[in-house]
């Protein structure tokens, strides 16, 4: 068994609660609301400023060159682009830039960034892979999932189709790649350590759609 299967196994159970939540059902039958879907854009914009972080640290404790270019080139790139969708998406929702970035950052945001950043500066690079890859992959599985039924809402079909789409999928199959070629000589105390920060931001990447559906906000 590969490593991504080992890693895909632990979370069968998490992924069918995602492909079940209710922000995702709106999403693909067009009927969540526009507050629900505002919230998240917000929240997923300053998700990923922490995200373009968290590649950056992969990319430099990386061994491989390959591994280095391809972790500073999402950082820079890949993640550039889904910002210039959340853009997009704001203008839409008539949400002013500035409104979005004075939000505050929402509690299960803040945890699950949090858990991210301190994994990758603290942890190897292989548990720094294992904490990242819950968003690329999910993402994918989900954009996939939800691109073989489609949207009636054309702002969440651009959604689906940027994460079921061919430059993501290249991506995606990429940092498998990486993954799989890390899981051929990995020592057992690390890969129980991998296992663990997969599932746990497995279960973030839940909480995260899960915080937009109820419209989360600090308790005090």
């Amino acid at each position: 068994m590969t490593l991504t299967q080992t890693l895909w196994s632990d979370i069968t159970d998490i992924y069918a609660a995602i492909l079940e939540h209710p922000f995702l059902v709106g999403l693909k039958e067009g009927t969540l609301n526009d507050d629900a879907f505002s919230y998240y854009v917000v929240q997923d914009a300053h998700y990923l400023e922490d995200y373009a972080r968290a590649l950056a640290v992969c990319a430099a404790k990386a061994a491989a060159d390959t591994d280095v270019a391809m972790f500073a080139r999402h950082a820079a790139g890949a993640i550039e682009v889904e910002r210039e969708l959340h853009e997009h998406l704001l203008g839409e929702l008539g949400i002013p830039a500035s409104t979005a970035a004075g939000t505050s950052v929402g509690p299960t945001n803040r945890a699950y960034t949090s858990y991210l950043l301190a994994t990758c500066y603290g942890g190897s690079f292989a548990e720094a892979l294992a904490a990242v890859l819950p968003c690329y992959w999910i993402y994918w599985e989900v954009g996939k999932e939800l691109l073989a039924h489609g949207s009636p809402d054309p702002r969440y079909q651009r959604w689906i189709d940027t994460y079921g789409g061919e430059e993501f999928t290249a991506i995606v199959r990429d940092v498998l790649a990486t993954a799989d070629r890390v899981g051929e000589d990995i020592a057992a105390d690390q890969l129980a350590r991998m296992r663990a920060h997969f599932v746990t931001t497995s279960r973030y990447e839940w909480m995260f759609w899960d915080a937009a559906w109820r419209g989360e906000t600090w308790p005090v």
